[in-house]
C-alpha cells in the first residue's frame, strides 16, 4: 500500500530528500516515518534487513532504499553516491545508525583495543565520511528559508559517565563534540545537531531489565522514551532553521537526579 502525505504536511518539503541511516526499525524507523509525515522523500538505510528496507521504499512515496555496511569505509562512501544518483539531491542527513558493546566499566581489558576500533569505525568514522561525502550536495539544495542539516542521534551517555560500555559512551561523546565543530565549520549553509537519548522502547532494549529500573525508580517521567518522541525532537530539529550546534538531551530528566 503506497504511504501518501496529508493536508497537514509541509508542502515546502515536497521534493526535499532525507537520508536515515539504520532506518528499517526502532528509532530510525520512526524518524524516517515522521519526517515522511512532513513530506520529505526518505531514503531508507540499513545494513542486512534488505527486504524491510525495500518493502518501505515501496510503501513510501518516491523513496528508495539502499544497503550499506557502514563499519566498511568503501560501502559507507558508496551510500551517499547510490542516494545522490537516485534521487539526484539530498537535504538532510540523519546519522542514526550505530552499534554498542555491553561490558563492565571496571573490566578495563575485556574492552580491547579491536572492540574500540569497532565501535569508532561505525559510530564516528562513518558519520564523518557520510557527512564529509554529502558536503557538497547539502551546500547545493540548502535554501535561505530552508537550510540543510544533519542530525547526529547519539546518546545520553555521551554526556554524562554512562553507557553499555566505556568505548561505547566515548565513541557517543566524540559525536557530540563533531557536532558542535561541524556547527562552526558548515554553517550558514548546513545546520548540525545532536539527539542524545536515554533509555528508549525497541526490540533491542526490551530485555534490559536493569535500565528499564532505573527510568521507573529515577527518572522525572518514570519511564524511558518511545522511539516516535525521539523522532518528534528529530523533525523539530529539521524544520527549524535557526538552531545549530545542539545535543538535545531526551532522557525523560533522568539527567537530573
Amino acid at each position: 500500500m503506497e504511504y501518501k502525505l496529508d493536508n497537514k504536511q509541509n508542502d515546502k518539503n515536497k521534493k526535499r530528500v532525507a537520508l536515515v541511516t539504520g532506518s528499517t526499525s526502532g528509532i530510525g524507523l520512526a524518524i524516517a516515518k515522521k519526517l515522511a509525515d512532513d513530506g520529505f522523500i526518505i531514503a531508507f538505510h540499513s545494513k542486512s534487513s534488505i527486504s524491510k528496507g525495500k518493502e518501505l521504499a515501496d510503501s513510501f512515496e518516491n523513496s528508495s532504499y539502499h544497503q550499506a555496511d557502514l563499519s566498511n569505509s568503501q560501502n559507507t562512501r558508496k551510500l551517499i553516491d547510490d542516494v545522490l544518483n537516485h534521487h539526484k539531491r539530498l537535504d538532510v542527513l540523519i546519522n542514526n545508525a550505530g552499534i554498542s558493546k555491553t561490558i563492565a566499566h571496571k573490566n578495563l581489558k575485556e574492552a580491547s583495543p579491536d572492540i574500540w576500533r569497532e565501535l569508532y569505525e561505525v559510530n564516528v568514522i562513518a558519520p564523518w565520511i557520510l557527512i564529509s561525502e554529502a558536503e557538497d550536495a547539502l551546500r547545493k539544495s540548502s535554501k535561505d528559508n530552508g537550510t540543510s542539516c544533519i542530525i547526529n542521534i547519539t546518546s545520553h551517555a555521551g554526556v554524562r559517565p554512562k553507557g553499555a560500555s566505556i568505548p561505547y559512551a566515548t565513541t557517543k561523546a566524540a559525536l557530540n563534540h563533531m557536532t558542535k565543530l561541524l556547527a562552526l565549520s558548515l554553517s550558514p549553509d548546513i545546520r548540525v545537531n545532536a539527539v542524545a537519548p536515554g533509555l528508549v522502547h525497541t526490540p533491542m532494549t526490551a530485555s534490559w531489565e536493569e535500565a528499564h529500573h532505573l527510568w521507573r525508580e529515577r527518572a522525572p517521567m518514570k519511564r524511558g522514551a518511545n522511539p516516535e518522541e525521539i523522532a518528534h525532537i528529530v523533525s523539530m530539529l529539521v524544520s527549524n532553521t535557526y538552531i545549530t550546534g545542539e545535543i538535545v538531551m531526551v532522557d525523560g530528566g533522568l539527567n537530573l537526579t
